[in-house]
């Protein structure tokens, strides 16, 4: 006889992988499947990804998990609700009509856009926006303070529009009403609701605040960004919590269950890691890296370079929960490029052991500008750089530079952080596929000079996802403005990394990153150069 027991899901749609997991009350992780998908980058600076590839996968590991489940003796029954987490800026059009994906989704690394978003610079300052009818405000702060967000090739309303400039299908679909545009979980909660049946377009704040199109403080569409963009309101998805029941899965091995929590993957794992009182912070390290410091109940703007986002929303009507963040383009991904596209390594685990091997860099540093740098320095056309290199250079420098770049990034940001929010942060918790190494933690404490607290258990993201799924049902007292409700929850040890070279050792590196950046800034050309 299957075990019955009470479980909750959770749907975590990375940029490179999907995975599905299940977990118990306390997070112990009762199973899961993770499997990944295709890559496209179809010329320099592109990233695309196909959404019905990752739709496929998505419900594969769904049903995967759900065997492995089975196997060792539940009912699948035994999972109350599920939570959806994603990458966040990528965005997806397809048609509401046939419910298929228009052209491949647009990647939040891919820096396409360039021009775009140049055109768009020059109409706030030529033009503005249109905050009341016929009352027009000019330059970046006036974007700033509608969506908390500057103009970048990061963000998804400059990729949506680019693909309306670009593709014929999707400018015919945008002026006949037929398109849909959603960041991932509004894609994958429309497919497992029913698709052009049924399916709900639905988002939640902390993806749509992603998207320069969202009043931050409204938590609302803006009009005024609509109209200064050109889209018609007919494409968006309608704005719900990030913790409510939304609908149910319609097909496959969990239909009839419901969905209950949407959070875009960095602020789930703040929510995962339970960083829910102001001061608190978080950083994520996968693909790229994020680093959320949660500031409560108002938006606190930035004069740093960092972004105001939010946190989430605990339940519709419910006040919103704010952050700022800094993101980091390229973390985990220049290890990947190490070992697929240079070859130095054969797997990601192996630059931990290569880097070991020296002590410094000899001098090299690595600006992973695969596609410009995003906070605190927002230069789209900053481009990558090796640079410090001489016969003295071995695979253990480059590998060593590698760990180094993440952690002199991630140092620029805590001090911009601490600049806006006058909090000096000792301690920095931190989770994802990066920090299972402990030479890499030892870096990121050395160069950065705070301590670095990873605890056991990493798959915050998913878990936050899951927390809000499970509050909206209830499910074992959870309640996310109660933060006592999950004291049990991921109660599992943790280690903590501390500097250990001197003071003088890390400035001296410091100030090295700091010229190697400057060196690499506006590196590529636009059309306008041209």
């Amino acid at each position: 006889m299957s075990k019955q027991g009470q479980l909750i899901g959770a749907l975590d749609a990375g940029t490179t992988s999907v995975r599905f997991m299940v977990f118990d009350q306390y997070a112990n992780v009762i199973a899961q499947h993770q499997l990944e998908f295709p890559q496209y980058y179809e010329n320099p600076g592109w990233h695309s990804h196909d959404a019905s590839e990752i739709q496929q996968v998505a419900e594969k590991c769904i049903d995967e998990a759900v065997k492995k489940l089975e196997s060792q003796g539940w009912d699948r029954e035994s999972i109350k609700a599920i939570g959806i987490t994603n990458q966040r800026e990528t965005a997806v059009v397809w048609s509401r009509t046939t419910g298929k994906p228009l052209c491949r989704a647009i990647v939040w690394t891919d820096n396409r856009t360039k021009d775009i978003v140049a055109r768009f610079e020059e109409k706030l300052v030529s033009e503005g926006i249109e905050v009341k009818p016929g009352q027009f405000r000019k330059g970046s702060e006036a974007l700033r303070d509608i969506c908390g967000l500057p103009l970048s090739t990061y963000f998804s309303g400059v990729k949506v529009r680019w693909m309306i400039d670009h593709y014929p299908e999707v400018k015919k679909s945008h002026e006949t009403d037929d398109l849909a545009f959603g960041t991932v979980e509004s894609w994958i909660i429309y497919n497992l609701t029913g698709g052009p049946n049924s399916g709900l377009h639905v988002s939640d704040p902390t993806n749509a605040s992603r998207t320069l199109l969202m009043d931050l403080r409204g938590l609302e569409w803006s009009e005024p960004l609509l109209k200064f963009f050109g889209f018609r309101p007919s494409i968006l998805p309608k704005l719900v919590s990030s913790s409510e029941v939304y609908g149910n899965i319609a097909s496959g091995s969990l239909k009839g269950v419901k969905i209950a929590g949407l959070v875009g993957d960095q602020q789930g794992a703040l929510v995962g890691n339970k960083c829910f009182k102001q001061g608190e912070a978080k950083c994520t390290y996968g693909t790229g890296a994020f680093l959320l410091f949660t500031t409560g109940s108002e938006p606190v703007k930035s004069s740093n370079g960092l972004i105001s986002t939010v946190a989430y929303q605990a339940g519709p009507g419910a006040k919103p929960v704010y952050a700022l963040e800094g993101s980091i383009a390229v973390a985990g991904s220049a290890i990947k490029w190490l070992r697929d596209q240079m070859g130095l390594i054969s797997t990601a685990d192996e630059i931990n052991t290569l880097g070991e091997k020296v002590d410094t860099t000899g001098g090299v540093y690595f600006v992973t500008a695969f596609n410009g740098l995003l906070a605190p320095y927002w230069d789209p056309r900053a481009g990558g750089l090796l640079i410090g290199l001489s016969p003295y250079t071995t695979p253990s420098h480059i590998a060593r530079a590698t760990l180094e770049a993440n952690a002199f990034q991630t140092r620029a940001i805590l001090d911009a952080m601490k600049l806006d929010s006058k909090v000096d942060l000792k301690h920095l918790k931190v989770d994802g596929g990066m920090t299972n190494g402990d030479f890499a933690m030892q870096v990121l404490a050395d160069v950065g000079g705070f301590g670095v607290i990873r605890p056991e258990m990493r798959e915050s993201t998913a878990l936050g996802s899951a927390l809000l799924a499970g509050a909206a049902i209830k499910f074992c007292g959870w309640d996310i403005s109660k933060p006592e409700t999950l004291a049990e929850v991921n109660t599992k040890g943790s280690r903590t990394f501390t500097q250990n070279i001197t003071d003088e050792d890390k400035e001296k590196r410091y100030q090295g990153w700091q010229r190697a950046v400057e060196r690499s800034k506006a590196w590529t050309v636009t059309a306008e150069d041209n």
